[in-house]
């Protein structure tokens, strides 16, 4: 056990067990050891590849939404374009060059990074130093009057779940546990209130698994709220589902290989597919108008990242090959197209957006 699972262990010791959130906030952002506060997890040498580390089309197609949803509305002015989760900082290096494309967008809009992780904020600041934008970074999501564009891809598969399994007694939450001196799951001896499990997980075989995100629901109904009241729109890409679903979906994931979930706990992303039913139904309460889910390959389809290809291919024909490579690897059904789905959240009046 390394030294995070003995903290965990001694945490354990002191209060009883801990839910999976509980564990997943600990192993992902404990300060000293978390997986996100003291490495960086993307690319070829990292953990993972997301989207915008396989080919610059997909930021670039991503900023050009956001810029198509402004000036749908209006051009606001005092507009904030935020991402949640930016990594290294190269989703909005791309989108930033392409946003330089619309008239006045950066004159005017005040870029936001929303990350926990000094490790990586040094990271972005150094990608972005010769952006233009007027840049600002925060730890977390802050609410403030005026128009909001945000961007958040591959963030909400990292936030907390709870894992509810059903038994012959009924739903019980699965919890981690210290036995012969390693974490280990177990279920909670008490029955879960039936107010906590959905109607629409009734059905489910015993041994279902219900995963649900408090920390999800409640920043999409907020993110909802500011955009319903001051305009706007938010894109949400990860890879997720739709309706109800009685598996377990969290993942351990270590050098491109998966991994024991409560192995070496800091060492390990720690991940789990999206609920989209259970955003959009956040979303509709903070007044927000939803469109999707979508297929990411449909979406990415939809907004041209083929023409674009051709486009980049023409100017590099060196480079024709690896971008229809990206291409297939964004878009193919049996790649990240079908797998990653893309929603989007805008005010109840604004027209339909790109993509969808």
């Amino acid at each position: 056990m390394n030294a995070l699972g003995e903290r965990i262990a001694a945490l354990v010791a002191a209060q009883g067990p801990i839910s999976v959130a509980q564990y997943m906030t600990l192993a992902l952002h404990d300060a000293e050891a978390g997986y996100y506060a003291t490495r960086d997890p993307f690319g070829r040498n990292g953990d993972f590849i997301t989207a915008p580390e396989i080919s610059q089309m997909f930021g670039e197609m991503l900023g050009l939404w956001c810029g198509q949803a402004w000036v749908d509305q209006g051009c606001p002015q005092s507009t904030r374009l935020v991402e949640l989760g930016p990594g290294r900082g190269t989703l909005m290096a791309d989108a930033l060059r392409a946003l330089k494309r619309v008239p006045a967008f950066l004159d005017d809009v005040e870029i936001v990074l929303v990350d926990a992780s000094p490790h990586l904020q040094a990271i972005q600041r150094e990608r972005l130093k010769d952006s233009g934008a007027r840049i600002r970074w925060t730890s977390h999501f802050d609410v403030q009057d005026g128009p909001l564009l945000l961007l958040a891809n591959e963030f909400f598969d990292a936030l907390p779940i709870r894992q509810y399994v059903r038994t012959a007694r009924g739903w019980c939450e699965r919890m981690v546990i210290v036995k012969d001196c390693a974490l280990e799951f177990a279920l909670a001896p008490q029955i879960t209130p039936a107010p906590m499990i959905p109607a629409s997980r009734a059905g489910a075989p015993e041994g279902g698994v219900y995963e649900v995100s408090p920390a999800a629901t409640s920043l999409t109904e907020e993110i909802a709220r500011v955009i319903s009241n001051h305009g706007g729109a938010a894109l949400l890409l990860d890879y997720g589902y739709a309706g109800a679903g009685f598996g377990e979906t969290l993942q351990a994931v270590g050098e491109h290989r998966f991994a024991p979930l409560l192995s070496e706990p800091g060492a390990r992303d720690l991940s789990a597919h999206v609920d989209f039913t259970a955003l959009a139904d956040a979303a509709r309460h903070g007044g927000a108008q939803i469109f999707g889910p979508r297929p990411q390959g449909e979406f990415l389809n939809a907004l041209g990242i083929g023409a674009r290809a051709r486009h980049l291919a023409q100017a590099n024909p060196a480079e024709a090959g690896a971008l229809e490579s990206a291409v297939a690897r964004l878009t193919g059904p049996a790649q990240m197209g079908n797998l990653f789905q893309a929603m989007a959240l805008l005010p109840a009046s604004a027209p339909l957006p790109p993509g969808f």
